[in-house]
């Protein structure tokens, strides 16, 4: 017997789905919300980390350690709107936007975001490698490694966002071949 969940496109011939594949839709957007949260925190902890790395240096002496608050920041607002967008999809069953724009949307900024967190966070590993290397962490050692915390928060925030970005693109996937966002 169909359930009475009604869940828009790619529905079955009642335009309704079964229980079992409504249970299964909605683990995969439980799961794809709790990635979004995963790397909505530790891209916060990374910028606010990172923000908050002064003493006799600072963070804004440095390009890169600057590019890694800026896109730990950026992929944190993001974030935060896709966690809202991961809610209603677990709530209401349903995307905010019309199937294939959301899709396509979570696909493309997911991809987009992630390359510019790992392009942000080499930066900044090179950028700390550098100043191991030179004068500057036999000064202030605890500038040094409060960023190498901060990038290593940035990389595990683009780990998360890679995650969601699989997902992502599973979905588009499955909505090219099947019609919905999920296969039955």
């Amino acid at each position: 017997m169909p359930s009475p969940s009604h869940l828009g496109n790619g529905d079955g011939e009642n335009g309704f789905r079964s229980t079992v594949s409504v249970q299964r839709l909605r683990r995969i957007n439980t799961l794809v919300l709790l990635l979004r949260v995963a790397g909505f925190c530790f891209s916060v902890a990374a910028a606010v980390f990172m923000a908050w790395n002064r003493g006799s240096e600072s963070w804004l002496d440095h390009d890169p350690f600057r590019l890694v608050v800026a896109a730990n920041a950026i992929v944190a607002v993001y974030s935060v709107a896709e966690i809202g967008a991961s809610i209603w999809e677990v709530i209401k069953g349903r995307t905010p936007l019309p199937e294939p724009v959301q899709l396509w949307f979570d696909f493309g900024h997911d991809q987009v975001f992630a390359y510019l967190l790992l392009s942000a966070e080499a930066a900044g590993t090179a950028e700390a490698a550098n100043l191991r290397k030179g004068e500057g962490c036999s000064t202030e050692r605890a500038f040094c490694v409060q960023a190498e915390i901060a990038v290593a928060l940035g990389f595990v925030g683009f780990f998360f966002l890679a995650l969601s970005a699989l997902f992502s693109g599973f979905r588009v996937g499955c909505y090219l071949l099947t019609g919905s966002r999920f296969p039955h």
